[in-house]
């Protein structure tokens, strides 16, 4: 399912099992079916009520699941402590190449995998008032490459994310949003949601790399996001692409 078609179901969906569900079969299809979602600095109004904070709504091995909640491994999840200082995506498996992980640490990265989380990829997210939150895809497959998915797990996480905001924080008819794009605006980030760099961009509308970056720039303010993915995603909420 491509991003495009994710957004539509999600836009249909009012139901936070539903829509973890949705996100579950999409990354299942690339390859990585274990996936968790997590509140890190806030404790969200909408969860699953299987799951304790800080995680919202959990897809793992039933066996890992029952051990990292019984003995609290959130406590030394390496990924709870380290999203925070990062920006963008990153590889479990890289870890303790930039980091000085704790031997605690070490020892839950070393268990994550016996119980069937391999190869994992944890994607940031950020929201209003410093909130971070996050995403974990992990694969019970000793070849997967989260490499050759990041672009689209990422979009996935983002485009989650989002919708998860919309049915745990829905708006009444007086607080929707009003954002208007121009039209060279439309035109960039409808390429940047094929995946064109900016200088692809430019060369397809016969502009230059300066010019597409601001215009996306613009684009991202008006819509109040943070990064190029995560305006693509709200635009596509709000049908303006």
């Amino acid at each position: 399912m491509d991003l495009f078609s994710f957004t539509e179901c999600a836009n249909q969906t009012h139901s936070l099992r539903a829509l973890f569900e949705l996100l579950v079969s999409c990354a299942t299809e690339e390859g990585f079916s274990e996936v968790a979602y997590g509140a890190l600095n806030f404790v969200e109004p909408l969860r699953l009520a299987e799951y304790p904070p800080p995680t919202v709504a959990v897809k793992w091995p039933p066996d890992w699941c029952d051990r990292y909640f019984k003995r609290k491994y959130h406590t030394i999840d390496p990924v709870v402590r380290r999203t925070p200082m990062h920006s963008r995506p990153f590889f479990w498996d890289q870890l303790p190449d930039h980091y000085q992980l704790q031997p605690d640490e070490r020892r839950f990265l070393d268990e994550a995998k016996e119980f069937g989380l391999k190869h994992g990829m944890s994607v940031p997210l950020f929201g209003p008032l410093g909130r971070v939150s996050v995403v974990s895809f992990a694969s019970a497959s000793d070849d997967a490459d989260p490499q050759d998915r990041i672009g689209h797990l990422n979009a996935l996480a983002w485009q989650f994310h989002t919708a998860y905001g919309d049915i745990a924080r829905p708006c009444n008819n007086g607080c929707e949003r009003n954002v208007t794009l121009s039209q060279r605006e439309i035109s960039c980030m409808r390429w940047a949601a094929e995946g064109k760099s900016s200088w692809e961009i430019g060369m397809i509308l016969e502009i230059s790399e300066n010019t597409v970056n601001f215009h996306i720039k613009n684009a991202m303010r008006k819509l109040g996001a943070t990064s190029r993915i995560q305006a693509i995603v709200i635009a596509m909420r709000l049908n303006l692409l």
